[in-house]
């Protein structure tokens, strides 16, 4: 029993929870943004169930990729490869069977658009961002458009297509994951650089470039999450709370400019964790109103 209870530990820690819960939050706020609110327990549990597989897809298969690297950083080196625990055939066996079930349960359940993302996350994911860590810091970058699709699928499984609302959902999600890892790869540089990841916060010892990039990508953040505000019937009620909650971000983002520390870099951490959810759960709000 405790052989099995492990094993299945295993299986869940290739999904990376954390991060698939992420994507499953993200994904329903696309839904429940596009649909204004109305939710149905089967066509909502269809989308999360594919989306859950095909997110399972991603993190196990990245896992099997970077199990080399995944040994040389601390906060890597209990995974299941790494330490033998389990083998890389079996993950393949895990990751290829959760893509193609995925995929395909939401080709048939959902629609072929919200499918047609999920594949296009996964592929972006492994093909595009995981290789491209190893050789350049623009991998942040990257790595940035396969986290922002969730919601297209969620509003694509809603409405069937995509609309500039929709495009505005990816643009906030796509600049938010920027100074979102841009502070956690400062706090885990050391880890990095064990790894030989040439991030940003690797290759900027000062931490100046990263300070700048975090204070960029959270003045365009700013911008684009007023963009709902002002497209068609202007709404001062959210204007007003986006424009708070991107302050706020920006500030504590020049606060770690102004002295680049583990503590100013946890703050930005902290704060980018609580100001997606706020700011998806105002849209959503708008939406329903």
């Amino acid at each position: 029993m405790k052989r099995a209870l492990a094993t299945f530990a295993d299986y869940v820690m290739l999904t990376k929870p954390g991060i698939s819960l992420m994507v499953l939050v993200s994904t329903l706020a696309g839904y429940f943004i596009a649909a204004r609110g109305v939710l149905e327990f089967a066509p909502v549990f269809d989308l999360l169930f594919g989306t859950f597989l095909t997110a399972a897809a991603a993190n196990s298969l990245n896992m099997l990729m970077e199990a080399d690297t995944d040994r040389l950083m601390k906060r890597t080196a209990g995974r299941p490869l790494p330490t033998g625990r389990m083998n890389g055939s079996a993950v393949a066996a895990f990751g290829g069977v959760c893509f193609v079930a995925g995929a395909a349960w939401l080709a048939l359940r959902v629609n072929f658009l919200t499918a047609g993302l999920a594949v296009a996350t996964v592929a972006t994911y492994l093909l595009i961002y995981t290789p491209l860590k190893r050789r350049s810091s623009l991998s942040t970058i990257a790595g940035a458009i396969p986290g922002a699709l969730p919601p297209l699928m969620g509003w694509a499984a809603a409405a069937g297509t995509l609309t500039f609302d929709a495009w505005v959902l990816f643009a906030i999600q796509f600049f938010w994951q920027l100074p979102h890892f841009l502070a956690i790869s400062w706090n885990l540089r050391e880890d990095y650089t064990r790894a030989g990841f040439p991030l940003l916060a690797v290759t900027d010892p000062d931490g100046g470039s990263t300070a700048r990039q975090i204070v960029f990508q959270s003045q365009a953040l700013l911008v684009v999450s007023l963009i709902p505000a002002v497209a068609g019937k202007f709404d001062i009620i959210y204007f007003s709370a986006a424009l708070a909650l991107g302050i706020g971000f920006l500030v504590l983002g020049i606060q770690f400019a102004m002295s680049p520390s583990r503590g100013s870099a946890r703050r930005v951490f902290f704060a980018s964790v609580l100001y997606l959810p706020c700011l998806l759960a105002l849209l959503a709000g708008k939406a329903v109103l």
